[in-house]
């Protein structure tokens, strides 16, 4: 399992971590941890300690001509919500707060394609394009939150604060 250190998704989030400052160090599970509920058992915390990393995408208006295209026929914008995992992000919510008609989940190819992790191993940072990003403040009551490192079989452990910062992301209720 150490060699999964250098599986180039978690070299990519350790990369990233170092480059934001952050002392947080990533670590192999032995089982993989797609979901929050997975991640917290191998971890033995709670589940609403778990940073679920969600890629959604943003949707036209049903009574736009274009519906389901964007303005100029541009494709529909990415975001990622950082959500505990005791949550189901509340899309309505998150599309008020982002001033668009509705948001889907985000294709697995689109996921890939903004974040360079397939889905159970999206890191909330090491991306290939900036994405847009919301982070649940129901993790700032918890010391420490756990988000995925890049790969299924991967964590690191930070605080809701430097989750913020090293994400750029807006905090906001999300469910």
């Amino acid at each position: 399992m150490s060699d999964l250190l250098q599986h180039p998704g978690v070299t990519r989030v350790r990369d990233a971590l170092a480059g934001l400052g952050t002392q947080a160090v990533v670590r192999v599970l032995d089982d993989s941890a797609r979901t929050a509920q997975q991640a917290a058992d191998a971890l033995g915390v709670e589940v609403g300690q778990i940073a679920s990393s969600l890629v959604f995408q943003t949707v036209a208006p049903v009574g736009d001509p274009d519906h389901g295209r964007h303005a100029a026929g541009s494709d529909p914008e990415p975001v990622l919500v950082l959500t505990s995992g005791a949550h189901r992000v509340d899309t309505h919510r998150v599309a008020d707060l982002m001033g668009v008609a509705a948001l889907d989940r985000a294709t697995p190819d689109l996921v890939r394609a903004t974040t360079g992790f397939a889905i159970g191993g999206v890191a909330p940072v090491g991306h290939l394009v900036a994405v847009r990003t919301f982070v649940d403040v129901a993790l700032a009551r918890y010391d420490v939150v756990w988000a995925a490192a890049g790969h299924p079989h991967a964590v690191f452990a930070t605080t809701y604060d430097e989750l913020v910062r090293i994400t750029g992301g807006t905090p906001a209720e999300v469910a």
